[in-house]
């Protein structure tokens, strides 16, 4: 059995990168993963600019007087001609600065006189003040993205800042999955004795589309050897990596592990945490395969855990680990436990502070815990915790994001 460490550490080891790439329009782009860094081939802002609406004009004409002539007038997205000498330039935020001006007085720090003059009331004006400069934000040549970032928001703002209207990401990994047992019920059916209703595969479901990647769902497949290798065959042909739910133990109704080896190899097979101790890892015809434990507590835990930062190492992300947050605890785990645990908690406020707590029943069925849960708190092997303590605590949306 692995530890949680030795785990992650094997299976990131394990990835290989996709090289399929594709060139699409920004406005496509938000979540994908850049497969080229980007360059500047222009300097942003790409010449000086005013900060605020105002009056631009040289220093050295307000040391000698405090009333200028208007001379022109500079809006936004206008050319401005050569500042005359002696004179004051009208302008607004954003426009460009005339040649001749080294400075922008902001309009509440004058006052109009007659039809074409102004009077700078300023307490202090210095050279530059109020003027954004050429390059400030972008040089041309500068590289504003690596590969390997995923695409944020704001990321597509600077991109096309510097005004592409393509860029060249990776092409989505296709995952299919799909869950075992012949006790599960889909939704809408009639409750059967013995039987229950299929969870996990609406979790993946939902998560496999959340982080950009494309789902193949095969539905369910029955608890037979012939009917688990039949489903990795045709999971294996369609999809980059195949991710099944359920089957992963030992019992006689368990079929992963024999099918895997089967069809190709099993590397990985027990996990030393909590949830999710039986996690499989191999490959069916060269094709990855990350088998999730039955439970739905556990397959939400070791997708999160272990099948998201490997998913996005081979999608070509860059940052692939969630960071913790480190907070006190508002509850106790006395008892120290051979296993590492990943509770479900959300974040509690009390006198000003945030602490954070966990659910009461931490059971691997509970799927309510991780709906009423806001992320994980470790509790390391061989550990306990008393009120108080300082704790790992991993949000959900980070993970997922």
């Amino acid at each position: 059995m692995k530890t949680f460490d030795e785990a992650l550490y094997f299976l990131l080891g394990d990835v290989t990168p996709t090289d399929k790439i594709e060139t699409i329009a920004i406005h496509s782009a938000l979540g994908r993963v850049l497969a080229e860094s980007i360059y500047a081939d222009v300097n942003v802002p790409p010449h000086n600019n005013s900060m605020m609406d105002g009056y631009a004009l040289h220093s050295y004409d307000l040391e000698h007087n405090s009333v200028l002539d208007v001379s022109q007038r500079i809006p936004a997205g206008s050319e401005a001609l050569p500042l005359k000498p002696g004179t004051a330039a009208r302008i607004f935020t954003g426009a460009p600065i005339p040649e001749g001006a080294n400075m922008v007085v902001m309009q509440e720090e004058t006052e109009t006189q007659g039809d074409n003059q102004v009077r700078i009331t300023a307490t202090k004006a210095v050279p530059q003040q109020n003027i954004r400069l050429t390059g400030e934000d972008i040089k041309d040549g500068d590289e504003i993205l690596k590969k390997g970032h995923k695409l944020r928001p704001q990321d597509l703002g600077l991109i096309s800042s510097i005004g592409f209207a393509d860029v060249t990401v990776f092409k989505p990994l296709t995952i299919a999955t799909f869950t075992t047992g012949s006790e599960l019920l889909e939704p809408g059916e009639a409750p059967q004795k013995g039987k229950i209703f299929n969870a996990n595969r609406y979790v993946l479901a939902g998560l496999i589309p959340a982080l950009g990647f494309e789902l193949i769902d095969l539905g369910i497949v029955q608890d037979t050897l012939e009917a688990t290798v039949e489903a990795m065959k045709q999971a294996a042909l369609l999809a980059d990596v195949v991710v099944t739910t359920g089957g992963v133990s030992v019992g006689e109704e368990d079929h992963i592990k024999p099918a895997i080896e089967q069809l190709g190899s099993l590397d990985m097979w027990k996990v030393k945490m909590k949830p999710g101790k039986p996690l499989a890892y191999g490959d069916i015809n060269g094709t990855p395969f990350i088998g999730l434990p039955g439970n739905p507590v556990s397959a939400f835990a070791t997708f999160n855990l272990f099948a998201h930062p490997y998913l996005l190492k081979m999608q070509g992300a860059n940052e692939i680990k969630a960071k913790p947050i480190w907070l006190e605890a508002a509850f106790e785990s006395p008892q120290p436990a051979f296993r590492r645990d990943f509770a479900r908690a959300k974040l509690v406020n009390k006198n000003q502070k945030t602490y954070v707590t966990i659910y009461p029943n931490q059971g691997s069925g509970v799927l309510t815990s991780t709906v009423w849960a806001e992320g994980f708190v470790v509790i390391p092997e061989d550990t306990t915790i008393a009120k108080g303590d300082k704790v790992a605590f991993y949000p959900f949306n980070p993970i997922n994001e």
